[in-house]
């Protein structure tokens, strides 16, 4: 394969509140040097803050749906690009709210309908796709992380972990877990770079 060939690498951190997604993202950024066009960072704030929602609207349908759209655009603004950027990194993923829909959904009626609503669009289809070519990182809680800032739910973590866990597998899409056992960030971004090796191997 040539190297005008060469597709990019996307590289997805996603998993529960408070797990260092963030923090993980903005040391691979740095590490890897990933220019901020080739980040898509956290957009649910700002999806919130453009429409009125607030953590206390976190169970809404519609919210979750419009969050949805806000990720996907901004992945598709991203893939537009082409191999531009040989790496594209995302802070959380389209596939994120489908797990919050099911988790604030009230009974399990209406997690399954809630699912089935998300899981129908466009966003949803194309992003299954697209993860299903990227490196996947799910990250794990870890004690003593948990911050409340008003904003993000750090409640109900396992279940969280768990439901991320189930639909992942149910949509079989590969992934790797990082938790406790691999609490340094230095690690973790280690750890990544050893993934990217492989795959890049495997593609050329």
């Amino acid at each position: 394969m040539s190297e005008s060939e060469t597709q990019s690498l996307s590289i997805f951190i996603i998993g529960p509140s408070s797990t260092g997604k963030t923090t993980l993202c903005e040391a691979l950024a740095e590490k890897l040097k990933i220019p901020r066009d080739a980040y898509v960072t956290e957009v649910a704030r700002t999806v919130m803050r453009e429409k009125g929602y607030s953590r206390d609207t976190i169970g809404l349908l519609e919210m979750q749906k419009a969050i949805m759209e806000g990720y996907y655009d901004r992945q598709r603004k991203l893939e537009l690009t082409g191999n531009r950027f040989p790496i594209h990194l995302y802070d959380r993923s389209a596939i994120d709210p489908v797990i919050y829909a099911i988790l604030t959904a009230a009974n399990d009626t209406e997690a399954n309908d809630r699912k089935r609503v998300l899981t129908k669009t466009v966003e949803f289809r194309n992003t299954i796709d697209k993860c299903k070519q990227s490196i996947l990182i799910l990250l794990k809680p870890v004690d003593g992380w948990l911050v409340d800032d008003g904003v993000r739910s750090i409640e109900r973590q396992r279940e969280c972990l768990d439901t991320f866990q189930g639909l992942l597998e149910e949509w079989e899409i590969p992934y790797v877990e990082m938790g406790e056992e691999i609490p340094l960030l230095t690690a973790r971004v280690q750890k990544i770079e050893e993934i990217m090796s492989k795959v890049s191997s495997f593609q050329h």
